[in-house]
């Protein structure tokens, strides 16, 4: 059986980075469980309402729902389990100094598999206000109006 490279995408937390203010991302492996492969290899997770909490100087993922293996017995694993996040103890003195700060928090951005691995992003952030998020898509629709109107401009000249 060959051995597999690239990045196979699991899930996205797109919402995050609405939500969210990004400072800093960082890469991290996961201890899982067989049946949890499993079913993540079917491409089935979600991310949405997951939270990483440092205790003991250990990086600990919660909330991120990993469904049941199908095919699994008794030992499947449950659904919403914390799973321990596999980083150097820097990185996790660091994320756990910045977190101390008033409004910041990590949170998980994606999941896949990286050669075969099981990986996930997570992100160091800080929450936005509403009036942030409508400022934010205010100037992302700016910019999608300024280059239809260059590419406009610019069919115009080639023709």
């Amino acid at each position: 059986m060959a051995k597999e490279t690239g990045r196979k995408m699991i899930a996205q937390h797109k919402k995050a980075r609405h939500d969210y203010l990004i400072i800093d991302t960082y890469e991290c492996g996961l201890v899982l469980t067989g049946t949890e492969v499993k079913s993540l290899r079917m491409g089935r997770a979600s991310l949405v309402d997951g939270f990483v909490q440092i205790d003991n100087h250990e990086a600990w993922l919660h909330n991120v729902h990993i469904p049941e293996y199908t095919q699994g017995t008794w030992t499947n694993h449950s659904a919403r389990r914390k799973r321990k996040l596999l980083m150097h103890r820097m990185e996790i003195d660091k994320l756990e100094s910045k977190t101390q700060e008033s409004g910041n928090t990590i949170v998980p951005l994606a999941l896949y598999f990286k050669d075969g691995r099981a990986k996930v992003e997570i992100a160091l952030a800080k929450g936005k206000k509403e009036y942030d998020k409508r400022q934010t898509l205010r100037e992302k629709q700016d910019r999608r109006e300024t280059d239809r109107a260059i590419s406009a401009v610019r069919r115009k000249q080639r023709a």
